[in-house]
């Protein structure tokens, strides 16, 4: 930590021989720093003298001769016009510019996002980020104060939740779908350690590195992709089909005994019959197809007279249009569009204003 004459300090270095220090304040029971001491500042290492509670002149690595020319700021403060000669009391904070890796950081609760495909949809996350002291007098002023020994696990918590904080707000601003955040990892770690660089340098700190490990989806979410998996693997769903009852036939036939051996037999039968017949009559053979069935009515809600109204059919909504309580400008609404919209502006609704002039233009 030193090493001391009889009365005066001789030599200011720290030894760190501790993993987590990232301040600690030069001890010196008693004692003076002599002029013309040195100062020894090792790689990863800054030195600032405080004078008084005020901050004074701060040193990079190197060794240093404490003389009034490299001591301009504490020169100016102590008063010393043209040098001095006697030894002179100040303290000295030392600080580890080396990078602490590995803190985690973890959602506690999961963010929630709106995605295109899924619609509203929760997601957890952590990680691992790496900091370090970038700039040692905001970080004296901000965090240390006069604390004589500093870790980094003093601040771990408080980085902790700034990180997560900002990272549901990046996720959500990030526009990135749920299914594709796996795939763009690096690109989600680069983006919010930009939006959070400066939070940290107001601290005097610098976010080396941010980490995203896992971003994971509810239960029901991954139970749904692996369905929808499944079926890419499966492909041709008609031809699995038949393949199924197939194997049904040949199950039942194995096992005729027992009324579920014939009802299975039955079952796999009539599908696979209903299979070819439909089979025959796309060929052009046998009787028509059966026409599918009529296309379902949508149904939208609109906000009339300041109130939510609704759901109207397409008749309901040509009538209010003709009563001229639905105009172009009317906000409507219907399962689907993610938000409120002018009638007027909805595809599905053009057709009930083409024999309605628009608003006349004023001025």
């Amino acid at each position: 930590m030193g090493i001391f004459g009889n009365a005066f300090i001789d030599i200011v270095e720290w030894l760190d021989n501790s993993s987590d220090a990232m301040v600690y304040r030069f001890y010196r029971p008693d004692n003076e720093i002599n002029n013309g001491a040195k100062l020894v500042v090792r790689e990863g290492q800054a030195a600032a003298f405080v004078n008084e509670g005020q901050l004074a002149d701060v040193f990079l690595p190197g060794t240093h001769t404490l003389t009034t020319q490299n001591l301009p700021i504490l020169s100016k403060l102590k008063g010393w016009k043209y040098g001095f000669d006697s030894p002179f009391k100040a303290e000295v904070y030392f600080v580890s510019t080396k990078v602490f890796t590995d803190r985690k950081w973890g959602t506690k609760n999961p963010i929630m996002l709106r995605d295109a495909e899924f619609g509203m949809v929760r997601l957890r996350a952590f990680g691992t980020f790496a900091v370090r002291a970038k700039y040692p007098p905001v970080l004296l002023r901000e965090l240390v104060g006069t604390n004589a020994h500093f870790t980094v696990d003093e601040i771990e918590d408080q980085l902790r939740d700034l990180v997560t904080s900002r990272f549901a707000d990046a996720v959500g601003s990030s526009k990135i779908p749920a299914l594709d955040l796996a795939g763009n990892y690096s690109q989600l770690s680069d983006y919010v350690t930009q939006r959070i660089q400066p939070e940290f340098a107001a601290l005097g700190l610098e976010l080396v590195k941010l980490l995203v490990e896992n971003i994971s989806l509810p239960a029901e979410v991954e139970a749904a992709m692996d369905k929808r998996t499944s079926m890419g693997v499966i492909g041709n769903m008609q031809a699995y089909t038949q393949f199924q009852a197939a194997n049904a036939l040949s199950d039942a036939a194995k096992n005729p005994g027992g009324l579920g051996g014939a009802g299975a037999a039955i079952g796999a039968g009539y599908v696979m019959a209903q299979q070819m017949g439909q089979a025959i009559n796309a060929q052009g053979g046998g009787a028509a197809p059966t026409p599918p069935p009529l296309p379902k009515e949508t149904a939208f809600f609109a906000v009339l007279d300041g109130k939510q109204a609704g759901p109207f059919g397409q008749g309901q909504l040509q009538e209010n249009v003709g009563a001229g309580k639905l105009t172009r400008e009317t906000l409507v609404w219907q399962e689907g569009m993610t938000q409120w919209t002018a009638a007027g502006k909805v595809p599905a609704l053009a057709g009930l204003f083409a024999s309605v002039p628009p608003p006349v233009p004023q001025g």
